[in-house]
């Protein structure tokens, strides 16, 4: 049985084609699919089914995808966000990746669509957490294995999963650079990974996070990748 078999993903997307399309997909690999065309839709399927990750379009008929994601991860705190969107424009992307696991530009292939949630799913949902598993420690960073927490000299840093995923990498390469084609395989799960933006968006949201805390603690080496200082 796959790690993800018996999810439930909330497809949020007025376009009935495109929502037909994602839903056929997703329950051919075994997902619950339920379908909300506007943001009140969404809201109201979340509180009575509780899904376990949400595909939203940014561009919704009452509202913004952005606002949905944001409050159904207030209610949910461990819900998994991926955007599907046709805009991608820097601006508009970070602005949903602030909160959010990943995120799609339309036209999709639809076959990296069910990969993302996969991958996003074995994020927020691992399958081998242990009880008390040892912290992993570097420098004054310390990430607990088994509540998945963040601290910075003695501070908790709220990280969404997918920061962590990236920030436990390079923790567990210690000093070492980390080509970034690296780190969309071992934390993005992408199989072939293209010209992406989303890793520089991660780490400058790491940096944001942790650095009001003390020193540089990510270095960028240009052309090659990332690495702890």
């Amino acid at each position: 049985m796959s790690a993800h078999e018996g999810s439930t993903v909330l497809v949020v997307e007025d376009e009935p084609s495109i929502a037909d399309v994602l839903t056929i997909a997703l329950r051919y690999h075994r997902f619950e699919v339920m379908v909300a065309g506007t943001v009140r839709e969404a809201l109201e399927l979340a509180e009575r089914t509780r899904p376990d990750a949400a595909l939203l379009d940014i561009m919704l008929p009452d509202g913004d995808g952005r606002a949905l994601g944001r409050e159904l991860r207030a209610r949910r705190p461990g819900l998994a966000i991926v955007f599907l969107t046709a805009r991608d424009a820097p601006a508009e992307i970070v602005g949903a990746l602030g909160f959010g696991d990943d995120y799609i530009t339309k036209p999709f292939n639809i076959d990296e669509v069910v990969a993302r949630i996969t991958a996003v799913l074995r994020r927020t949902r691992p399958d081998d957490v242990l009880p008390q598993r040892p912290p992993l420690r570097y420098g004054d960073l310390e990430l607990d294995e088994t509540t998945y927490r963040v601290h910075r000299a003695g501070t908790t840093v709220e990280l969404t999963p997918t920061e962590y995923a990236l920030l436990r990498f390079l923790v567990r390469n210690g000093g070492r650079i980390v080509p970034k084609e690296q780190l969309l395989r071992h934390v993005w799960q992408y199989e072939h990974p293209a010209e992406s933006t989303v890793v520089e968006t991660y780490i400058s949201y790491l940096r944001r996070k942790l650095e009001p805390l003390g020193p540089p603690v990510i270095q960028t080496r240009r052309g090659v990748g990332y690495g702890l200082a």
